[in-house]
């Protein structure tokens, strides 16, 4: 292995909640008499914490969102993922690699601790995910592309930032480990390769994940 520890995102990389976020996302925005496509929601809010919903609204229109905007929209996303929500294909076998050959790993994510929960026990990737192995934007000031929460989540797995490597989705989330000194690889089943630039390399399924983990020489930082 070419790292000391492997930094997952949570959705869209281990559990496939874009689709349904934004879906919901865009979906309530739109009727609150702020309209959002699907196509919006995903350019401007996927990888990011939910204070940045509220930021661009309000520096759009000048108008806040209700006070009770977030625990309505996660009502109804954690409603979805209930019924709905899938983990990555072939996710669970990297993990399960991982897990074998003594390799550490964890999430951190914008999402909040609950919903990142709610997503592993409807895709029975709880399994793999202790309390300790789980950081998200509500543990810092900051959340993604700042560098914070990448960094946060290597101090407290006892990892020096330039032996950890990111696997990440969205362009925020590139952002924020390349900030933190990290080697990030990017996942394109949502995002173009030419919109996640940082990375040490794209790839497009989980099976072609652990080779690059395992082989060639470090990008640099």
């Amino acid at each position: 292995m070419r790292y000391d520890l492997v930094i997952f995102d949570n959705d869209g990389v281990l559990v496939d909640s874009e689709p349904l976020s934004n879906r919901h996302l865009a979906a309530y925005l739109t009727e609150l008499g702020h309209p959002t496509t699907y196509e919006d929601s995903i350019r401007d809010y996927m990888g990011s914490a939910m204070h940045r919903v509220h930021d661009l609204i309000e520096e759009r229109t000048g108008h806040r969102l209700p006070a009770d905007f977030d625990d309505v929209f996660h009502a109804r996303v954690f409603a979805a993922f209930e019924q709905e929500l899938k983990p990555v294909p072939g996710v669970a076998d990297v993990l399960e690699k991982l897990t074998a050959d003594g390799v550490p790993y964890c999430v951190a994510s914008s999402g909040s601790h609950e919903r990142i929960r709610v997503g592993h026990r409807a895709t029975g990737l709880d399994r793999f995910f202790d309390d300790s192995r789980i950081f998200s934007s509500q543990d810092v000031g900051r959340g993604k592309p700042a560098p914070d929460l990448f960094l946060h989540a290597a101090e407290r797995m006892g990892t020096a930032p330039d032996r950890c490597v990111v696997v990440e989705d969205s362009p925020l989330g590139v952002q924020a480990a390349v900030a933190a000194g990290m080697d990030v690889y990017g996942f394109t089943a949502m995002t173009p390769a030419e919109k996640l630039t940082g990375v040490a390399g794209p790839f497009g399924d989980m099976r072609e994940l652990l080779p690059l983990l395992t082989g060639g020489d470090r990008a640099e930082n």
